[in-house]
Parts: C-alpha cells; sequence; structure tokens
C-alpha cells in the first residue's frame, strides 16, 4: 500500500492513522495510549523534549502540524487555549491553517478546553471543507491520561462521534455525546464551575470546624455521612494528612493546577456572560481563584484551602 495515499491505514488494514498535536502533561499520555493500542501516530509538538519521548515509544515525529497530518485519516489535538486551537486549524489570517490541507472525510478531535464559541467557530469552517469536527474536552486529569480512563464530554455529529469511539475508548473510560458541535466545551465548563465552587465551599466549610477546635478528619468524615457530601470530600480532600495520595498530603503538588481550574471557570464565566446566564456563585469562585493564582497558580486546586489557612501551604 502506498504510504502517500491519504486512504492508507496502518498494516493491520483496521485502524486510521493518526496526527496528534499536542504533547503536554495530557497529550504525551494519551498519544502513548494510542499507540499501545497498535494506532500508527506521527506527532507535533514545540518542545523537541516531548516530541522525541514519543519518538522513543514508537511515533513519528514532523516539524509542523501540516507534516503530521500529510498521511493521517484522524487528526488529535490537546492545545493551551482557543487561540492555539484557531492558529492551528484556522491559521494565523484565517486562512492558511491546518483545515485547508485537510482532505474531506478528514476527523478532527480537539481535545482542548476552549469556549463553546472558539469550537463552533473552527467546526463550522471544518464543516464547510468536508471535514468532521468534535469538540471533545476530557475530565479525569494526568492520572486519567496516564491510565487511560479519562472522561470525554464529545460535541458533534453522530457520524463523526461514531468514527471517534473506537478512538476515544482508548484513551478513555467514560465517553459522552453532549450534542451538537459546542456541546462538549459546555458541558465541560459547568462540571467544571461546579467543581470550583465546590472545592471552594469545601476548603471553607472544613477551615470554619478547624478553626473552631474540630479535627478535620473528624468533619470530614461527618460531612461525607451527611448532606455535604460532596467529590471533593469524597475522593479529594483539601486538607492536608485527611486522605493519602492526595495533592494535599503532598504539598498541593501534581493534580489540576489552579490556574488551569481559572482558565476553566473564566471560560465559564465568558459563556454565561455570552448567553446571558446569571452564575453569582461561580462568579465568586472565579473570583477567589483569580486571586489564589497570584502566588499559587502552580499548585494544585486544591491549595484553595489556603486561602484560609495559610500554614497548609508551607
Amino acid at each position: 500500500m502506498d504510504i502517500n495515499d491519504k486512504n492508507a491505514t496502518d498494516k493491520d488494514g483496521d485502524k486510521p492513522n493518526i496526527a496528534f498535536i499536542g504533547l503536554g502533561n495530557m497529550g504525551a499520555p494519551m498519544a502513548e495510549n494510542l499507540l499501545k493500542a497498535g494506532y500508527t501516530l506521527c506527532v507535533y509538538d514545540l518542545s523537541q523534549a516531548a516530541t522525541e519521548r514519543l519518538q522513543q515509544v514508537g511515533a513519528s515525529v514532523a516539524s509542523s502540524p501540516i507534516e503530521a497530518a500529510r498521511h493521517a485519516q484522524v487528526v488529535i489535538s490537546m492545545l493551551p487555549a482557543g487561540k492555539h486551537v484557531h492558529s492551528v486549524y484556522l491559521g494565523e489570517n484565517g486562512s492558511n491553517g491546518l483545515l485547508t490541507e485537510l482532505p474531506k472525510g478528514t476527523l478532527v478531535i480537539d481535545s482542548s478546553t476552549i469556549a463553546a464559541a472558539d469550537a463552533i467557530k473552527v467546526a463550522e469552517a471544518a464543516s464547510q471543507l468536508g471535514v468532521d469536527f468534535l469538540d471533545a474536552p476530557v475530565s479525569g486529569g494526568t492520572g486519567g491520561a496516564i491510565a487511560g480512563s479519562l472522561t470525554f464530554i464529545v460535541g458533534g455529529s453522530d457520524e463523526a462521534f461514531a468514527k471517534a469511539q473506537p478512538m476515544l475508548a482508548v484513551m478513555g473510560k467514560n465517553i459522552f455525546h453532549a450534542g451538537d458541535q459546542g456541546a462538549g466545551q459546555v458541558a465541560k465548563i459547568c462540571n467544571n464551575m461546579l467543581l470550583g465552587i465546590l472545592m471552594a465551599g469545601t476548603a471553607e466549610a472544613i477551615n470554619l470546624g478547624v478553626k473552631n477546635g474540630l479535627d478535620p478528619k473528624v468533619l470530614s468524615d461527618i460531612m461525607l455521612q451527611s448532606s455535604g457530601r460532596n467529590w471533593t470530600l469524597e475522593v479529594y480532600n483539601p486538607y492536608p494528612q485527611v486522605m493519602e495520595n492526595v495533592p494535599s498530603s503532598n504539598g498541593y503538588q501534581g493534580g489540576f493546577m489552579s490556574k488551569l481550574m481559572q482558565k476553566d471557570l473564566n471560560l465559564a464565566m465568558q459563556t454565561a456572560q455570552d448567553t446571558n446566564v446569571e452564575t453569582p456563585m461561580g462568579s465568586k469562585a472565579a473570583e477567589l481563584y483569580e486571586a489564589h493564582t497570584v502566588e499559587n497558580g502552580d499548585k494544585d486546586f486544591s491549595s484553595i484551602m489556603g486561602r484560609h489557612d495559610h500554614s497548609v501551604l508551607f
């Protein structure tokens, strides 16, 4: 089979060739899991160290997104922000991006977390060119990316979703089709807005108890069996040494950085403003994380606990 044929598949004649763009803390392990599952990958990232890591485990390396996609039937991207997604797919001036180089029928899966309006803009441009575009942001953090247990929240057509499912199943455990283009991003920011609210509220409640003489673990156990029960208490307690193997018991290292939570809360606020929806609790959480990330942006988002009890950050 001619490798220059855009319809070429890998050696087992079943799996499509994939271009993977963006090899950060999330993208790299996602790409590695695809390689382990037998997919042929050509990867691109600005970081030479990141591309070398993937090359060592079987990927080929490209010098640009366009080169990476030259023999691919599927493009997957995991990029930092909407401006990067626009730059890759639409180009700097909106006319020389990757989309214009892709043949009709190519499937694009963008797992970046960006504004729904940005995802819809790229999806509409893709549709005009006959390219299938899915916005497919993820939940589950770096641990989920490594384990292949991410949650994918997907927006796009039924047909494109069906084509993507085998690859998403390699990288994730829970795969949801939220609706049409942009729906994945809306669902993701709704979830993360609630998570930010819950984390800030849980930290506030624990601090109130501790400052009034309660043991943080005893209080956490009480709330876990009461109406205040929530995900942060169950699996991600923000108070140090209450729970093992969570960032709060490791100096707030690892996990989901506070600056990323701030980014997602800001995206939620942008969407709320665009659609004239009131989100007073989300707005307060965004305000709290904006102040917190000034000095603690690289710490896990549970470090918001330190806003109330500064001793836990030192």
